[in-house]
């Protein structure tokens, strides 16, 4: 019996719009519709293909629960080795996100050496799981691939407000775990660090959270750890050039190997809060910093949540009303040659640090088809005048080729794997 028959409850879940990292230094526009609030006890027994054009966990609605998780090979371990985990990785993912049980049936109790499982989720449905695999530039060193690594995978250039963990960031292979139940997001990743048995080690993990599906009365975009209403600008799926400005074309263009055809560029960055000094802050400062109000996310200069922002409006001491360094406006589209990407993060809480302030932020995520037109100029942009930027502190980054999604019969990555 499947995960998803057990739960015993019907309907689908709904989702809060994708939530923007406002702090996340890369202004863009939103990810998708919010889908129709539902009951919580719906949430679990909605389910996301694994094939498809583009991999699951893109477009897929903001969830609720989420693990980033980056390995690097084995030494000696290449192509061979690489080939056969993802084709563990790809039949895991697919299993679990349909609700089945892994390794071939249910054992709840069995041991963690493999083959069966662990019984963590045995209780839910599919919960809307998706699993997203990556390749960071060093993978196509170790796999002897290196003629046919995309030029999008360039290290990405340094920024003045970066703090980065070396030990925290980038990585061989990399995957997002995301699910509207923390057991079932748990279980994926417990599964999939299983299937990894000695092709591979874990280089650093990161566990992020999201306002549930249904947690208000009607579907709003999400606030983020500083209480600002995030979200409202994406992309839509609905616009005309959406899959130009996020996915690789089925002919990619010079530069681009065929095996990325559907596929896309996550920049991944660990982004630390500094909440206790933004909390000292009075609301029309912190209003001011962002460029927006923080009751409804409307802009400054009136109007609601999806106004378009005045950025010509002058009050009557002469000054702009959205501040010149205001967050809005530096992150626009407008004021960054149309730069845009896709945002999905999450926030994370990691507990008290030693100096007793907060371990907490946000997981920036964000998905576009070249990182060079996308992430990059927004944040060479942030980097050099964001009034946001004292309040935050990069502490990780990471850069990933996400391949399109698998065909029937397929595993992530086949194509460029076995070419």
């Amino acid at each position: 019996m499947s995960r998803r028959r057990l739960l015993g409850t019907a309907g689908a879940a709904g989702a809060t719009g994708l939530a923007l990292g406002a702090a996340g230094g890369a202004g863009a526009y939103a990810a998708s519709r919010p889908a129709p609030a539902t009951a919580l006890t719906s949430v679990g027994t909605d389910s996301i293909p694994f094939h498809g054009a583009h991999q699951p966990g893109i477009t897929t609605p903001l969830h609720a629960r989420g693990h980033l998780i980056a390995f690097d090979l084995a030494p000696g371990a290449g192509r061979k080795e690489a080939a056969a985990l993802l084709r563990r990785w790809s039949a895991t993912a697919r299993t679990l996100m349909a609700g089945e049980p892994a390794g071939g049936g249910p054992a709840a109790g069995a041991g963690t050496d493999g083959g069966h499982d662990t019984g963590i989720a045995l209780d839910a449905g599919p919960s809307s799981l998706t699993v997203t695999f990556g390749f960071g530039r060093t993978f196509f060193d170790r796999t002897d691939l290196t003629a046919r690594r995309p030029a999008a995978l360039d290290p990405l250039p340094a920024f003045s407000s970066d703090h980065l963990d070396a030990g925290r960031s980038n990585g061989d292979l990399w995957i997002q775990i995301g699910s509207n139940d923390a057991l079932v997001a748990f279980h994926a990743l417990r599964a999939l660090q299983k299937d990894t048995g000695a092709a591979a080690r874990v280089r650093w993990q990161m566990n992020g959270f999201n306002r549930t599906p249904g947690a208000t009365p009607h579907p709003m975009t999400s606030r983020n750890l500083m209480g600002q209403i995030d979200g409202t600008g994406n992309p839509k799926p609905s616009e005309p050039d959406f899959d130009r400005r996020i996915f690789v074309p089925a002919t990619p263009a010079a530069g681009t190997p065929s095996w990325m055809a559907g596929g896309s560029y996550a920049v991944v960055r660990r982004i630390r809060m500094l909440l206790d000094d933004w909390e000292k802050l009075s609301l029309t400062r912190q209003e001011q910093v962002i460029g927006r109000r923080k009751s409804d996310g409307a802009p400054l200069t009136g109007g609601t949540e999806t106004t378009d922002p005045d950025l010509d409006r002058v009050g009557p001491d002469g000054k702009p009303v959205i501040p010149s360094n205001a967050h809005a406006r530096i992150s626009t589209p407008e004021a960054n040659g149309g730069a845009a990407m896709l945002r999905r993060p999450f926030s994370f809480h990691d507990g008290i640090g030693p100096d007793g302030t907060p371990d907490a932020g946000l997981l920036f995520v964000c998905w576009q088809a070249d990182p060079l037109r996308g992430f990059v100029p927004v944040q060479r942009k942030l980097d050099r005048g964001d009034a946001l930027s004292a309040f935050i502190r990069h502490e990780a980054s990471g850069l990933f080729a996400v391949p399109g999604g698998a065909r029937e019969g397929e595993y992530v990555g086949q194509r460029l794997l076995e070419s």
